[in-house]
């Protein structure tokens, strides 16, 4: 069975691929390689372009029996997106609509959406439901949502069914390290790290120290990328068996600070890692921590990777085998 994957070739993207491949379906990669690794595509046919590019996707789906589209494609910077607003609701909102205009031509009728846990914003709770209020405070988080409602009217318009995915923080690799996590410039906390550990920075930045958490530095819910991927799977299989749109969040439940990271790290690599505390970036939300129980429920999700020290050493087998990336 084909599947669409926008952004097939970064991070998230390049792990679903392998996943679905893994499982039996064929994933029809699209990247216009801004920001993904051609490297990366490994298990399918890949185009490249952008997913607004009407004449190609026509070309792709006339030659293909595409049954559902998993969209990734979109920039992913919080920082980025409060400097380049344009950028962001150019490439993520802008770009889709074109690409949900094509999947509806197409009578494609299943549509997995990468979205993202800051569609919430300041959290008012411990653990972030999928009913918590979204007022997100940035405009990676703004265009993430409006996607999400443009989404929902394409399901009221034209029957499209639909899943959005809010991911809290993905990290780690492939366990097999055959691909991992590469982006330039590298802004993931994880990665960042283990850069750090390798020698190609000399330390890692805390942006602020006086959030008001256990230790002053903000705290994140972490999921491993192969979790991230099992739970598109899933999704994928509910949308084939007609159950309807819905949404979801992933995470694994817990919240570590960026000091806890930076401690297991240590441990992991068992590097001293240099810290400098800067200044706080605008748009940083304090706590964001996942309540997954729907996902759990609904999907069958059953997360292998629920702790930070089994998800930091996937991504340190990667990075110390591929200190540059897929350039090795």
């Amino acid at each position: 069975m084909d599947i669409l994957v926008t952004g097939g070739a970064g991070y998230i993207g390049s792990h679903m691929c392998k996943y679905l491949s893994r499982n039996g379906y064929r994933p029809i990669v699209l990247d216009n390689l801004s920001r993904g690794h051609q490297q990366a595509v490994k298990w399918g046919p890949f185009f490249q372009g952008n997913i607004s590019d009407g004449e190609l996707l026509d070309h792709i789906f006339t030659s293909y029996d595409i049954k559902a589209v998993m969209h990734f494609a979109g920039y992913i910077s919080v920082g980025e997106s409060v400097e380049l607003p344009g950028l962001y609701y150019s490439n993520n909102v802008a770009e889709t609509i074109g690409l949900l205009n094509k999947v509806v031509e197409h009578n494609v009728q299943n549509f997995i959406f990468s979205s993202s846990a800051a569609i919430f914003g300041e959290p008012i709770q411990d653990a972030l439901t999928e009913t918590h209020p979204a007022k997100p405070i940035n405009p990676y988080g703004k265009g993430k949502l409006m996607v999400e409602h443009i989404i929902n009217d394409y399901d009221y318009a034209h029957g499209l069914n639909a899943v959005c995915l809010r991911y809290f923080n993905a990290a780690g690799a492939d366990p097999e390290g055959e691909i991992g996590e590469v982006h330039q410039p590298e802004t993931h906390l994880v990665p960042l790290i283990l850069q750090t550990a390798l020698g190609i920075r000399k330390e890692i930045v805390v942006f602020g120290d006086d959030y008001p958490t256990k230790d002053g530095t903000c705290i994140r819910d972490y999921i491993h990328i192969n979790d991230l991927a099992q739970a598109h799977l899933r999704a994928l299989e509910r949308l084939l068996q007609g159950r309807g749109s819905e949404a979801f969040n992933l995470g694994n439940g817990h919240g570590y600070s960026v000091n806890e990271v930076i401690d297991v790290a240590r441990r992991v690599t068992r590097k001293s890692i240099a810290v400098r505390v800067g200044e706080r970036r605008d748009g940083d939300a304090a706590v964001l921590i996942s309540s997954s129980e729907k996902a759990i429920r609904e999907l069958w999700w059953e997360p292998q990777y629920a702790d930070l020290e089994s998800i930091v050493e996937t991504a340190w087998n990667w990075h110390r085998k591929h200190p540059n990336g897929f350039g090795d």
